[in-house]
């Protein structure tokens, strides 16, 4: 049996003094008792050979004697910092024991010695899932996201994984190894870890079939990598094996391979041990810094990642597709996220955040509602859309294009006041003086990032101060209204507006029914009287529909909107009905 022989070997070259007594599969193990090893020497034959510490450490694991495992891993990471293997097995122990964040340490260091070793990366990312997600029971790997990918665009992680390779492994050792740096290199202590270590073995355990095959087949190719490189002929013979058997695996791969095949069941804690102490900061380096928006260079605030693995502010990403549809760092197309105006959000992202920078946080969310609240104020900084005339109660659809409107009209909405100020355009000031607050009814969105926005006229106002935020135009405004009248002059007021009113229902009826399909299509229909005049601040809805749909130039238009009689507003309309009349006949 060569696997026997193997597996004596390793526990031979390491033993103590004495005879080890009786077989490792031997009372209980089912098989026939014979002894793995007969008589070890009197000390240890390779005691620097970072293989048979590796190997004994594997044999150990598949016993359940997770403490020695863990320790002669130790100790062959020390004679082999950059060894994958011994770093391996070590934290399969360290996550045996229950040790967590020193566990996902080791296998992120695997990670850093082999990116592509799929079996250090899916147990990797099952303890980070496991770590940040541990409310979530049975979630599987194959549907869950890739972590490594998600932490590997912020250069301060990535850096704290690449460090390690080059700091060293003091960190790996036991307490007592760091005391005594030269143990595995001083003869008499080399002698005492011998006898420590060989009669840990005198212990006989239950071996699974399972686990020693994949420990015998572990071991031949330790020792196979040891022989080849102390002779060139044998490495040549074992880079031909190593070739065979690479294509052997590839054949035969299947999707249980990602699985460990010596990992042995987690058990259950003991009932006096109680729940385990709240876990801390993994790495030691974080901070704010490590999770900034390349963008906005501030800490991530509603993180979202791209279908190309980039992880952006919500808003940022939003900001910069207004100006291309393209990912701000690698350029792939994000049509997608235009046309359907959803984005996948980053749980881990900001569970992260939440648990390891919650100062930070905080005062990000602070900036946030700041800007918010500021945006909201319908009094100072009023975003101003400088494009046409707008009246109270009329509807006015918009066709938005260009970046700086998409982002004042995302804005409005996030905010919740769904309103902003239309403008005409002025060659001399940049927009006119009086103006008209639309409010947002909908919006339909396109794939190419336009969109029709159906709005209605609400409020008058008036200028005080113009600005700009962000490339639109902004202005401290004050709202308008009719000055009400009293006695006589209401009296008089009732009959000019009932006489005004007929004379425009009568010139809306006289006009050809192309034009008034247009017209009701557009505007809608005539809105009724109504029975008191100045009960409405901004006057009748019928005078400022029937002031949309006159044939007069927005110049024309704009005294009308100023004005803050109702008396004056409705003479205008009738002297303006009274010559259209007289050009038509």
């Amino acid at each position: 049996m060569p696997g026997r022989k193997q597996q004596g070997w390793a526990v031979r070259a390491l033993g103590s003094e004495g005879a080890l007594g009786p077989s490792l599969l031997g009372e209980g193990g089912g098989g026939p008792e014979f002894p793995l090893v007969e008589s070890p020497p009197k000390r240890a034959t390779a005691p620097n050979d970072h293989l048979l510490y590796s190997n004994r450490s594997q044999i150990y694991f598949t016993l359940e004697s997770h403490e020695d495992a863990l320790h002669d891993a130790e100790i062959a990471c020390k004679l082999r910092p950059m060894g994958f293997k011994a770093h391996f097995r070590k934290a399969q122990a360290l996550a045996t024991l229950g040790k967590v964040e020193e566990a996902l340490r080791e296998f992120l260091y695997c990670v850093s010695l082999d990116g592509k070793n799929k079996r250090a990366r899916s147990e990797a990312q099952r303890l980070l899932l496991s770590f940040f997600s541990p409310s979530v029971p049975g979630h599987s790997q194959e549907h869950s996201p890739d972590i490594l990918k998600l932490l590997a665009p912020h250069p301060r992680l990535k850096e704290h994984v690449e460090s390690m390779t080059t700091e060293g492994t003091s960190h790996n050792l036991p307490k007592s190894s760091q005391e005594n740096p030269e143990l595995p290199h001083c003869s008499s202590q080399e002698e005492a870890a011998a006898r420590e270590n060989g009669s840990n073995l005198m212990n006989p355990a239950k071996v699974k079939a399972d686990g020693q095959q994949d420990n015998m087949k572990n071991q031949e190719e330790d020792e196979e990598e040891k022989q080849g490189a102390t002779s060139p002929k044998v490495a040549s013979i074992k880079t031909g094996k190593c070739q065979e058997k690479k294509r052997k695996h590839c054949q035969i791969e299947s999707p249980e391979d990602t699985e460990m095949p010596n990992k042995a069941s987690k058990q259950d804690p003991p009932a006096n041990q109680g729940s385990k102490p709240a876990l801390s900061i993994p790495l030691a380096s974080f901070d704010a810094s490590d999770l900034e928006c390349s963008l906005c260079m501030r800490l991530f605030y509603e993180p979202v990642t791209t279908p190309c693995g980039h992880t952006f502010c919500l808003k940022c990403l939003e900001r910069c597709l207004d100006h291309n549809a393209k990912c701000p760092l690698c350029k792939d197309g994000l049509s997608q996220c235009l046309a359907s105006r959803k984005y996948s959000k980053n749980v881990i992202m900001e569970e992260l955040i939440a648990k390891f920078l919650p100062e930070e946080l905080k005062e990000r969310r602070r900036v946030y509602e700041e800007e918010m609240e500021e945006l909201s104020n319908l009094n100072k900084n009023v975003p101003i859309f400088v494009c046409t005339m707008a009246y109270p109660t009329v509807p006015c659809p918009l066709h938005i294009f260009e970046p700086c409107y998409r982002l004042m009209i995302r804005r409005c909405i996030e905010t919740g006041t769904r309103q902003f100020g239309m403008c005409l355009g002025d060659p001399v000031k940049g927009f006119a003086e009086y103006g008209c607050i639309l409010e947002i009814r909908n919006v339909q969105f396109f794939a190419d990032g336009r969109s029709v926005v159906d709005s209605i006229g609400k409020r008058r106002f008036k200028v005080l101060h113009q600005g700009q935020r962000d490339g639109y135009n902004t202005a401290d405004i004050e709202y308008i209204e009719d000055q009400k009248v009293q006695g006589e002059d209401c009296a008089e007021l009732m009959g000019l507006h009932n006489c005004v009113y007929e004379q425009a229902s009568s010139w809306f009826h006289s006009l050809k029914s192309s034009l008034k399909n247009r017209i009701l299509n557009h505007f809608g229909p005539m809105p009724e009287k109504d029975a008191d005049p100045q009960i409405n601040p901004n006057g009748p809805a019928w005078c400022w529909w029937t002031l949309a749909v006159l044939p007069l130039e927005s110049r024309a238009q704009l005294p009308f909107l100023a004005m803050r009689s109702l008396k004056d507003r409705l003479n205008g309309i009738r002297r303006v009905l009274a010559f259209i009349s007289r050009n038509q006949n």
